[in-house]
């Protein structure tokens, strides 16, 4: 197949800022994540766990709401809980643009 035959709906490259992170909470569960910085997504961030691949798209509306982390990383609410208290520091304020 060539490009020509594909209908792109989006199709753009920017500069992102990403962080690797890797930390072991106090009930000893290790998370390897690389956190995406990008103008895209209204100020949240792409969060990746290094370990399954799993990503998600979060903002920190996402950590208040009832089972998001364990749906998207499929983990468990105490893991859940553990990684949320690390991304309420490095999740900030989602903005809005018209």
């Amino acid at each position: 197949m060539h490009p020509k035959d594909y209908d792109f709906l989006s199709d753009s490259t920017e500069q992102t800022s990403t962080r690797y992170v890797t930390f072991i909470t106090p009930s000893l569960n290790r998370f390897d994540l690389a956190i995406l910085t990008t103008d895209r997504f209204y100020g949240k961030k792409i969060v990746i766990d290094m370990q399954t691949g799993r990503s998600g798209i979060l903002g920190p509306d996402d950590l208040e709401e009832e089972g998001v982390l364990e749906s998207v990383f499929r983990i468990t609410k105490a893991e859940a809980d553990e990684l949320a208290q690390f991304l309420v520091l490095v999740l900030g304020a989602v903005t809005f643009t018209d």
